[in-house]
């Protein structure tokens, strides 16, 4: 390749530091905000009921059609309940548990469990002051 060929190529040093600390000092990157770590989400109720409906019938070792077709609801209604993507009526739960073997009772009282396992963390400052354990469940009855 001759000289009149060839192209000039900048070359900046590589920074000492991975996180690009000396770039950000030098000005040449812009300096980085930390971001607080976002609160966990608070579960919603479809998504408790869709999970105790689909452990309960893994459980059992059943299909989705076997269930749908034991509650006549459709499959791919019965698999969007079970992954929290629709709010069934109480009608379809009712049918859904009761196809599983279990009361609309037992059904939203293992939701509620699970809601409570899950919310029954320590909440530092919160309005019950800090390091009581919250235990604000709640429990739907149809």
């Amino acid at each position: 390749m001759t000289d009149a060929a060839r192209k000039h190529v900048t070359v900046l040093p590589f920074p000492h530091r991975p996180d690009g600390a000396a770039d950000r000092a030098a000005g040449r990157i812009a300096p980085v905000t930390p971001v607080a770590p976002a609160a966990p989400r608070e579960p919603l109720w479809r998504d408790l009921v869709g999970d105790v409906l689909r452990r309960e019938r893994l459980t059992q070792e059943r299909t989705l059609k076997d269930v749908a077709d034991a509650a006549r609801i459709s499959v791919p209604y019965l698999s969007e309940v079970e992954r929290g993507r629709k709010e069934a009526s109480s009608e379809v739960l009712a049918a859904a548990a009761q196809a599983l073997g279990l009361g609309l009772g037992d059904l939203l009282a293992r939701a509620h469990d699970r809601l409570v396992r899950l919310t029954s963390r320590t909440a530092p400052g919160g309005p019950r002051g800090a390091g009581i354990p919250r235990r604000d469940g709640m429990c739907l009855a149809a």
